[in-house]
Formats: C-alpha cells, structure tokens, sequence
C-alpha cells in the first residue's frame, strides 16, 4: 500500500470536531514526523509506543465513524493494484488468505472484507469510558510478536509453515518472514531489500 500508520493518524487528526482542535491535533502529528522516523529505525515497540499515545483522549465512536472514511478516501486508493492479482492468485491456488497487521483492527476491518481475507489479526487500542487511553491491548503487532502469533495460529490450525507465503515491505517484519518456507519482500525499504537479495528472496514490485 501507498500508505502507512502515520497517514492513518494524519487523516483522524484533521478530521477533528472543531476547527482549533482538527488544527492542534494536525499540527501535533506534523511536528512528530521526525520523532516517528527515528524511533521506527530503532525499534517498532519504541515506534508504537510513541505513536499510539497520540491517539489517547480519542472518542470510541468518532474514530469507528471516521474509519468508513479512511478507507474510502485514503486506504483504497492506496491499494497498488498488483495486490488484487497476487490476492486472487493465493486464492486460486487454495491458499488461505491471512492479514497480519500492526494497523488498527478498526481501521483494515473494511479492507479485510473487501479483499476477501479468511483470517486477520491487528492491533487494539484501549478504550476506558469510551475514551482511548493512548495504550494497545495486547498481544501488541509488531516485530517477533507477529511471528509468535503466525506460530500459535499455525498450530492451532494445522497449517504448515514450511509451506506457507510470507510478504512485507518492511524490515521490522524479518522475524514475520524468516519463519515461512516462501517469504518475499513486497516494494520492500532499503534494509528489507538489501535482506532479500542476501538470502535470494523474491522481490516483488506491485506497483
């Protein structure tokens, strides 16, 4: 996807109830950027737990509301088109189809039916009287929690991991792809794409 968590928080932000609030909220997001940047470079668990905080004081309600939006107006268009083909491949060749995300479950819910995922999984955030308190329920997707979720699913489903296909375009999921019998680096960041041409996995370009 041509997208990534940060756009997803950019778009709630300036969607705000109230022009001074939609502004502040934008202005917060903004000024972060740099902060998100560096702390995704050193580690995804110090990268959610900085980005997730902003989303703390959050409405329940308005943000399930604004999700309808989200995917309408940035998570679609964002879709490169060559995941529908490599999605209905999967699905012709009997495969089942199963998103591992550390996005928002609220947020990909649509996009999981839509593009006719049988399983998923994504991460939570806490609501207390409605509220967000800036915090995820866990288990938290992120890293080598991803890959212990892919392993107990796996057993619990009698899937074979040997035989099963991994795709990331990002380097924070190594532990996600090293587990898998067929991984491969989907528009993949520089570290991921270096990782890939080491160990001769398939690069694929869906763009």
């Amino acid at each position: 996807m041509r997208t990534n968590l940060v756009h997803t928080l950019g778009f709630f932000s300036f969607n705000q109830q109230g022009l001074l609030r939609s502004l502040g909220k934008a202005a917060r997001t903004t000024l972060s950027l740099p902060l998100f940047w560096a702390a995704d470079q050193y580690s995804r668990k110090v990268f959610n737990n900085i980005y997730f905080r902003h989303y703390k004081g959050e409405a329940e309600d308005r943000l399930r509301y604004l999700a309808v939006e989200l995917h309408e107006d940035v998570l679609r268009p964002a879709l490169f088109p060559g995941a529908y083909e490599l999605i209905d491949k999967s699905r012709r060749l009997g495969l089942r189809q199963v998103l591992v995300t550390g996005a928002l479950d609220f947020t990909v819910e649509r996009l999981v039916e839509e593009l006719g995922f049988d399983d998923f999984v994504a991460n939570r955030l806490e609501f207390v009287g409605g509220l967000a308190t800036g915090r995820l329920l866990p288990p938290v997707m992120a890293s080598a929690t991803k890959a212990s979720w892919i392993r107990t699913f796996a057993e619990r489903e009698g899937v074979s991991l040997s035989d099963s296909y991994g795709y990331s375009d990002s380097m924070s999921d190594l532990p996600m792809l090293s587990m898998v019998g067929h991984p491969a680096a989907v528009n993949p960041d520089m570290r991921l794409r270096a990782t890939a041409v080491r160990h001769d996995w398939p690069i694929l370009d869906l763009k």
